[in-house]
């Protein structure tokens, strides 16, 4: 990896831990629906002058297939799946999950585009997937009637939007490799809201949101979804799927400390302690203690 890829990479994490923090803030006043509505057109809108200044509107036309496809795997679902669970979630708690997606992507690489895996990956799988049921070991219940059942959902949900990520990362590396990163990071927003604006219509709140909530989804969709998803599809591009999503190493301390400064969140140590296996795990899934000597001897 480059130097400018990793300043790329740590810089990415920052801004997607504090992502976390910025749903905390909007979701509770928009609710799901009507904040990934104003975070993708406000992302999509900010890029678009960008992207024409760059001559690069044909682009939108020539791969319009694409870049659907794209925006619904890789934003509209997971942002929606994320967003309901931040309802529930801290930023720390929901960061940890989001940490799960290269061993999801690790796992779809081999069981359905058969590329090899390692036993050492294997393992890794495992250890993550008993990270993660330390990590909420204490949080799922299956009575609909019951105390966790709210979080529970949370929790199913903010896993199944991590699998969508890690699709849209092999999909993204498969379909857009010919795609400039700011054609795709600005047509899957606007394509994504466009397909998502009756829904985020039919359940926008009756109260206008307050200030700070307007303040946290602008942000939202400036600098963690238009500018976060330049940084990743440039990471791609550069890197591939796999390595570019190392950066869910880094999120979880960004958001911790996010969450920690600006909304007072507690630490756990169950959280600490599941947050570490899952973060082994993956680094096993992805063989990073196979890279480790090269890395020494370079």
């Amino acid at each position: 990896m480059k130097s400018r890829d990793a300043v790329d990479l740590v810089l990415l994490a920052a801004i997607w831990g504090a992502s976390f923090l910025f749903m905390r803030i909007a979701a509770p006043a928009f609710g799901p629906l009507a904040l990934v509505e104003v975070r993708m057109l406000v992302g999509g809108l900010f890029l678009l002058p960008l992207l024409a200044l760059r001559g690069g509107l044909g682009g939108l036309r020539r791969h319009a297939g694409r870049i659907v496809l794209i925006g619904v795997v890789n934003s509209a679902v997971p942002f929606v799946l994320v967003t309901y669970a931040m309802l529930t979630l801290t930023a720390a708690f929901a960061s940890v999950l989001n940490a799960t997606v290269p061993m999801w992507t690790a796992l779809i690489a081999a069981v359905y585009l058969r590329e090899r895996v390692r036993a050492t990956q294997w393992i890794g799988l495992a250890v993550g997937a008993a990270g993660i049921v330390v990590l909420v070991g204490d949080r799922i219940e299956f009575d609909p009637s019951g105390r966790l059942w709210r979080e529970t959902l949370a929790i199913g949900a903010a896993l199944a939007g991590m699998i969508f990520y890690a699709i849209s990362a092999h999909l993204a590396r498969r379909i857009l490799a010919d795609v400039p990163p700011m054609v795709t990071a600005t047509g899957s927003q606007l394509t994504a809201a466009l397909l998502l604006a009756p829904a985020a219509l039919a359940t926008w709140p009756a109260q206008s949101p307050a200030l700070p909530a307007w303040a946290a989804a602008v942000v939202l969709g400036v600098l963690c979804t238009a500018i976060g998803y330049l940084l990743y599809f440039r990471l791609i591009g550069n890197v591939g799927a796999m390595r570019a999503s190392n950066v869910t190493y880094l999120i979880p301390l960004f958001a911790t400390l996010w969450g920690t400064v600006f909304l007072g969140e507690p630490l756990t140590p169950r959280l600490v302690i599941g947050g570490a296996i899952v973060l082994a795990g993956t680094a096993l899934a992805l063989g990073v203690a196979q890279r480790l000597p090269s890395l020494r001897r370079a």
